[in-house]
């Protein structure tokens, strides 16, 4: 029998302790690791899912607002489109007549869009947009760079020098320049020619009430007394016969009162008129004693060349670019004033951190100034003008520029005194076509022509030192008062006020004697010339001395002509005996004349025919026109 073969292989080797452990171990990192990809996967789907829904969320937050735009119509651009941005400022540029709030609201969206606007070599946002009648600057800090802080306007001159503070914060800076004054009607100072107004408005309500009691007792009696004739007439004369005469009878006496009706109430208007014109040549007794320190006194000075708005801004939140799409936070607050220096600082402390803010301004072209202007500020509390906060004023007057200190942003204007051009050295007044005359008044600095017709008025030419001056104002005819505004505002003020009298010395000439003068020109100006004599001055307040000759419009202009030396009280006329080279003053009448009245009787004894006949050509108009311009100079003062 064959031998049992042997069992192959050993038994099953035991696993130990260590390796069950190890084992366990294995399974538990294995099971960890599946629940770590599990939950990274489950946070990468929810973090794709939450990356969806804020896409699909901003998507409709860009769809609505998109549509909100949509529905607005209100014509400003789209953020997130270049060239809309661009559009809407070129637009900006050729619009013209925009109001104040209007400008205002879209330098808001324009700051809004600073990041988008920003300039190339400098990385911060200025634009300069002009229009007919304002001026915006604005400037937005977006780098931040201490270094930069020299800020130029591009194609001006204009620009600030910034202290390093400021040159280091979150700020924009707005300058907008108004080229007219709507700040100055905000102070409380009552002007003389307000208070002539409300005087006149008085008197000639006083007289109008006057007037209709009188016409009205004189109406009741005429009626009175017509019907009593109409009795008489109806018992006298018969039915048939009695009508015809009482209708011949009556036509006079209802023309009467309507005549008599008639002649009162043109009494009563030239009598007005004539109180009313007088009125407005009164001085005022002294100056007004209510100003505070530093404050303007209006009555001596005048602003010219517009207001410039000075604002330090917050930097409002700009515009961040996502995944093709441009947000813009817009804060419901609008644009913040950023307080320069800030009110909690002390005063050691603010003249070393806070320095002054260099400003430099273009004068406006139209403007002209005779001396260097000043710069004052406007106290808003106060609302007035004073000078207090602004140093180092420098004017370079061929480049037209100005530059100050000035501690703190604020609205600011240039000022000039109002009467730099008086008192006038001469004057003239001579015609030169039908219902057409020249005035000529020469100054310190200034010489004007003035071409008055019909009821026009035109600044002929300007010399300023002795050579011609070119200004807008040149070969364009306004009417008397917009023409008198205009001039004021070109800062070539000839126009004496109620109180001009205090700054200046005059040759005072009674309100009376100078209005029937004036008067009595203008009717003559269109056949007689008239100009200054220095004996005016040597007379006393209730006379008034001049020269005239006859002037007829064919004829040439020679150089020597010959005038005729008058002198008026306001009730009479005469001819003196001296002349404009004689050595002393006399009232000795001239021989072979007499005294008259008015001048027009006084011209008449030397005046041509022809002469005397072109005095009554002229039109009403025209001479009111001679007469207001007179007035207001009011050459026989003033010079």
């Amino acid at each position: 029998m064959a031998p049992k073969a042997k069992k192959s292989g050993s038994k099953k080797k035991k696993i130990t302790k260590a390796d069950r452990l190890k084992q366990i171990q294995e399974e538990e990192e294995k099971r960890q690791k599946e629940e770590e990809e599990a939950r990274v996967k489950y946070e990468k789907e929810e973090m794709e899912r939450l990356e969806m829904q804020r896409i699909e969320n901003e998507k409709l937050q860009k769809l609505e607002a998109k549509w909100k735009h949509y529905i607005q119509c209100d014509g400003s651009p789209d953020p997130s489109i270049a060239q809309e941005i661009n559009t809407f400022i070129t637009l900006w540029k050729e619009e013209t007549n925009e109001t104040l709030e209007e400008v205002i609201e879209k330098s808001k969206l324009v700051l809004n869009q600073a990041s988008t606007l920003a300039d190339l070599d400098s990385g911060n946002m200025e634009k300069v947009i002009r229009d007919e009648s304002v001026t915006l600057y604005i400037w937005a800090n977006l780098k931040k760079n201490p270094r930069h802080r020299s800020i130029r306007f591009s194609e001006t001159q204009t620009g600030f020098e910034i202290p390093r503070i400021l040159a280091t914060s979150d700020i924009a800076l707005r300058l907008l320049h108004t080229h007219y004054d709507h700040v100055t009607p905000l102070s409380p100072v009552l002007t003389p020619s307000q208070e002539n107004i409300s005087i006149i408005t008085d008197f000639v309500k006083e007289e109008v009430k006057t007037l209709q009691t009188a016409v009205s007792k004189d109406l009741q009696e005429e009626k009175k007394q017509q019907e009593n004739e109409s009795n008489s007439v109806h018992e006298e004369e018969t039915k048939a016969e009695g009508q015809g005469d009482v209708e011949e009878q009556m036509c006079p006496v209802q023309e009467e009162p309507e005549t008599t009706k008639y002649e009162m109430e043109m009494k009563l208007i030239s009598e007005t008129v004539l109180a009313a014109q007088e009125l407005l040549l009164e001085n005022a007794c002294e100056k007004p004693n209510f100003f505070e320190e530093n404050e303007v006194d209006l009555c001596q000075f005048t602003t010219l060349g517009g207001v410039y708005h000075l604002d330090i801004l917050e930097l409002p939140p700009q515009c961040k670019p996502m995944k093709g799409w441009m947000i813009v936070e817009i804060l419901k607050e609008g644009l913040q004033k950023y307080t320069y220096p800030p009110e909690t600082a002390e005063d050691l402390e603010a003249e070393n951190a806070f320095p002054p803010i260099e400003v430099t301004l273009e004068v406006h072209e139209n403007v002209i100034f005779f001396e260097n202007p000043m710069v004052a500020r406007w106290d808003a509390e106060g609302k007035h003008w004073k000078t207090d906060g602004i140093s180092n004023v420098s004017y370079k007057p061929e480049e037209r520029l100005i530059t100050f200190n000035l501690e703190t942003f604020c609205p600011v204007t240039l000022i000039q005194d109002a009467h730099i051009n008086m008192p006038y050295q001469s004057w003239e007044l001579r015609p030169l076509d039908v219902n057409k005359v020249l005035l000529t008044v020469t100054t310190v600095f200034t010489e004007l022509q003035i071409q008055i017709k019909e009821n026009l008025c035109m600044l002929a030419s300007i010399k300023v030192n002795n050579k011609n001056h070119s200004t807008i104002l040149e070969e364009k005819w306004m009417t008397p008062v917009s023409f008198i505004i205009a001039l004021k505002k070109a800062g070539l003020n000839i126009f004496p006020t109620g109180h001009s009298h205090l700054y200046v010395v005059i040759n005072y000439k009674h309100p009376l004697v100078e209005v029937k003068a004036y008067r009595q020109m203008a009717l003559l100006s269109s056949a007689f010339a008239f100009c200054w004599s220095k004996w005016n001055t040597a007379c006393d307040s209730k006379k008034a001395i001049f020269q005239v000759r006859e002037h007829l419009l064919k004829e040439e202009p020679t150089q020597n002509p010959n005038w005729t030396l008058l002198m008026f009280s306001g009730d009479r006329a005469q001819s003196l005996k001296i002349n404009e080279s004689s050595d002393a003053f006399s009232e000795v009448l001239k021989e072979e004349t007499e005294f008259h009245s008015t001048l027009y009787h006084m011209v008449k004894d030397f005046a041509s025919q022809e002469a005397m006949r072109a005095v009554r050509r002229p039109s009403c108009q025209f001479v009111d026109s001679v007469c207001h311009m007179l007035l207001s100079t009011r050459l026989l003062s003033f010079s």
